[in-house]
């Protein structure tokens, strides 16, 4: 008996958050989290359920702009080393971007290990920004090189990290900042309290903070004055930029 050929494994996105507009002038791709090594194929079911309240956050808010947000499902659960599957995942989703919008410009907007996947893929020429919540970032000791910065020259870059995530280090997020800072003035980094990995605690916080930026960086809206003084701020108060209680409510 022959025997049956294993079916390729291929990235795919998800359906458009709401109801997708008539005429997209902009994309965000959600990044959700992995794990730093497995083989296994994700579930679309909780890979969507991790960025779902951004998903519908940013949906509504871009809608009358013609916004279109998808999540990425990925091929395999995890980065698995050099092969970085999540990064290149993320980089078919915007290549799959350009083949069914066209020219607009792409945000790609991650969690956990899939804020590390966006970082990484932000060099693809359609993306215009990364928003990066909680990247988890290999320790530099045990990295043979350090993670790469200069693909994200030309973009402009939010960074969202609670100072009591326990699953990756803070101040890898903010070392990171620091070295795409000096090739790229338009980084920007925040620091949530007291919260932990998930961001939980002050939720509607960050997702307010993405809102504006992804609204800013999409469609040129006015930021609000916390992130216009993080992006102007040199290092390292631009890095450290504290995430108010409240952030949003009072725009």
């Amino acid at each position: 008996m022959a025997q049956q050929a294993t079916p390729v494994r291929r990235a795919r996105l998800g359906r458009a958050f709401g109801p997708e507009p008539t005429a997209v002038s902009g994309v965000v791709l959600l990044l959700p989290d992995g794990e730093e090594t497995s083989g296994r194929r994700p579930s679309p079911l909780l890979a969507a359920a991790s960025v779902r309240a951004l998903g519908r956050r940013l949906g509504r808010a871009g809608r009358e702009e013609g916004l279109a947000v998808h999540v990425v499902h990925y091929r395999y659960r995890g980065w698995n080393g050099d092969a970085a599957h999540l990064a290149s995942d993320g980089a078919w989703a915007a290549d799959e971007v350009v083949r069914r919008y066209g020219d607009v410009p792409v945000c790609l907007a991650g969690t956990g290990m899939g804020a590390r996947a966006a970082l990484r893929a932000g060099g693809h020429e359609a993306v215009n920004s990364v928003v990066a919540l909680a990247p988890w970032l290999p320790r530099e000791e045990g990295a043979t090189s350090p993670e790469p910065v200069k693909q994200l020259v030309g973009r402009q870059v939010l960074i969202v990290h609670g100072t009591k995530d326990a699953r990756t280090d803070p101040e890898l997020s903010f070392r990171l900042a620091a070295r795409a800072k000096k090739a790229n003035r338009d980084v920007c980094r925040f620091e949530v309290h007291a919260d932990g990995h998930g961001l939980h605690q002050y939720r509607d916080e960050v997702l307010a903070l993405t809102e504006d930026f992804v609204m800013g960086v999409l469609f040129g809206r006015n930021f609000t004055r916390p992130v216009r003084d993080a992006l102007a701020a040199p290092p390292p108060l631009g890095l450290r930029m504290p995430l108010a209680s409240g952030f949003g409510r009072w725009r």
